[in-house]
């Protein structure tokens, strides 16, 4: 029995030992293009504050999307309640040098994208656009009835110079935490209770040009056609858990049909790690984005449409499209 007990504790030290090599196992991002960090500003320019949290601006006029601050750790995500982290909301706040926003829009109501989103509006005097789930999430934060929105979808919205319209999505085809919020959902609660309730392409139209907001990686077929971006900011987790296919088709009807000339991706990092933290992709035991971006070269290279990533927290003149550097 102490031989068997022995040989078991072996075992389970090696496996242990497996999966913690694994999660230090992650992608890293030398070698893609990355775009450099505005000087005087012009145009449109944007600030990727990680997972889908964008903010966009023309010097005027402020949006944001979605505004994820807190990111608590993996354990307290799977086994305990969790809330906004106000501090983690000011540090973004500060870093992100927002102060003011006319809106915070919510591509769906999971809690890595909604449950800072209401604080963000707040303090920044926004409205909150997003679905009912989403409104359900502001309510239990205290956001007032006329700062909530509804999303309805194909009807554009003004904000300044900026005209938005939000086009109806799917998430990206994990299955959890779906459905919808039905009432107002104060925290804590668990990460589950924030049901996906409804994903939304976001369309930026602006003089400048167009940005199209796509935060998670799934779609509607032909829900793009017909509408223009010149990039697209699109949402690549879990794509390496699919197969090559699934990639294509993505593309094709996210990038292909707006006919991009730039593809940003966005929602790469590991969002169980604190701002503070500086952003790292999760590892590939989890999803691998090196086979992910090979996928997205071999698909957009025909096409002549170059892959570049955004510094962390810095603004991008991204309208008109810049130049990106050479792979």
């Amino acid at each position: 029995m102490r031989r068997a007990l022995a040989a078991l504790l072996l075992v389970l030290a090696g496996v242990a030992g497996w999966f913690a090599w694994r999660l230090q196992d992650r992608p890293g991002l030398e070698g893609w293009p990355r775009l450099a960090a505005s000087g005087p500003l012009g145009g449109v320019h944007v600030r990727f504050l990680g997972v889908s949290s964008l903010v966009v601006s023309d010097g005027t006029t402020t949006l944001v999307t979605d505004g994820f601050a807190s990111r608590p750790s993996l354990w307290r995500t799977i086994a305990t309640r969790i809330a906004p982290d106000d501090t983690a909301v000011a540090y973004l706040l500060e870093r992100a040098e927002l102060r003011r926003a006319a809106a915070v829009f919510v591509v769906h109501s999971h809690y890595d994208h909604a449950m800072d989103a209401p604080l963000v509006a707040r303090r920044t005097g926004a409205v909150l656009v997003g679905s009912e789930s989403t409104a359900n999430v502001g309510r239990g934060l205290g956001v007032p009835e006329e700062r909530l929105r509804v999303i309805e979808p194909g009807v554009a919205m003004r904000f300044g110079a900026f005209r938005v319209t939000c086009l109806r999505a799917r998430h990206f085809p994990h299955g959890m935490a779906m459905g919808e919020i039905t009432a107002p959902l104060v925290p804590p609660a668990r990460a589950v209770d924030y049901r996906e309730g409804g994903s939304y392409s976001v369309l930026i139209e602006h003089p400048a040009g167009t940005l199209l907001v796509q935060g998670s990686a799934g779609w509607v077929d032909g829900a793009l056609a017909g509408r223009r971006a010149d990039v697209a900011l699109v949402g690549v987790a879990g794509l390496a858990t699919r197969d090559e296919e699934y990639t294509r088709r993505y593309l094709a009807e996210v990038v292909d049909a707006v006919g991009a000339r730039l593809v940003v991706p966005i929602h790469w990092d590991d969002f169980t790690r604190p701002l503070t933290e500086p952003f790292v992709p999760f590892p590939r035991l989890l999803d691998d984005l090196d086979l992910t971006l090979r996928r997205m070269e071999a698909h957009l290279a025909a096409r002549g449409t170059p892959v570049a990533f955004l510094p962390a927290f810095a603004p991008v003149t991204v309208l008109p499209v810049p130049d990106v550097p050479a792979r």
